[in-house]
């Protein structure tokens, strides 16, 4: 008859050069002792000529998680739906330790881990483009019903700037200057999006831009002139508060306003 008992932590081989740890709820039962035996595990694995050892581990399991990230695997992502406990299925973390990285313990290696584990927030940039007569550009797009102003998602190391003139040209067809920066927004959760931070910046009066853009077909199907009042019922909420706050603060020629869901913030709030 097969034995019941759990097995013992070890690896196995997934990939040239890569391990995954196996066995790990039946790590020594105090944290202390459960890093060590990790630790040891990832250098029989380094010692063997392997540059990589990987785990995954319950999204729930913040025990196993932190055994590993004190033993210096970092996590790298959320695999949903990946693995299977009594209930169904589950999300699995994925974690990670290189030949080259720090070892735990080290400045190096904690910067690192912090570098791995802190949250990330989108940052979206736009732009507000003005005709002679006071009216926005708006984008009406092919993935969603609302118009939106031009802009888009900065890549990881692409500058805010560089992101809207990328976005611009992308989407438009055409270079246009970015100006000085009107708004900062944050945005909460919406739909399916998490929470982000919208940077909008001021891209000039341009009367005959709707003639000259060259649109990006996956993306845009038309460009419109809209006062605040007519992009009502075309933009989405958030967007129309946007707009409110724009221009007034525009009208009232105070600098870059800080809003929280297109609104700004009263003179004193407390906690």
């Amino acid at each position: 008859m097969p034995s019941l008992r759990p097995r013992r932590p070890g690896t196995t081989a997934v990939a040239p050069g890569v391990v995954a740890l196996t066995g790990l709820s039946s790590l020594p039962p105090t944290e202390a002792e459960a890093v060590s035996a990790v630790g040891a595990l990832v250098q029989q694995a380094f010692a063997a000529g392997h540059h990589r050892v990987e785990a995954e581990v319950d999204a729930d399991d913040a025990g196993t998680r932190r055994v590993l990230q004190r033993a210096g695997l970092r996590p790298e992502g959320r695999a949903r739906g990946r693995g299977l406990d009594g209930s169904g299925r589950v999300d699995l973390l994925r974690l990670a330790r290189l030949v080259e990285d720090p070892e735990p313990g080290t400045p190096a290696a904690f910067l690192g881990m912090l570098d791995a584990t802190l949250p990330l927030k989108r940052v979206i940039v736009q732009g507000l483009i003005h005709d002679r007569d006071g009216r926005v550009l708006l984008c009406e797009l092919t993935y969603k019903k609302d118009w939106d102003l031009v802009g888009g998602v900065a890549e990881p190391a692409e500058s805010p700037v560089d992101s809207l003139l990328r976005e611009v040209r992308e989407e438009l067809g055409v270079d246009l200057p970015v100006g000085e920066l009107l708004a900062v927004d944050w945005l909460p959760p919406y739909r399916q999006w998490r929470d982000a931070l919208l940077l909008v910046f001021d891209l000039g009066v341009h009367p005959d831009l709707a003639q000259r853009v060259v649109l990006q077909p996956s993306e845009l199907t038309a460009v419109r002139w809209c006062t605040v009042e007519e992009a009502e019922g075309r933009v989405a909420p958030y967007v129309h508060r946007l707009l409110v706050s724009l221009r007034g603060a525009l009208r009232d020629g105070g600098g870059t306003v800080f809003l929280e869901d297109g609104v700004p913030l009263p003179t004193a709030r407390s906690l």
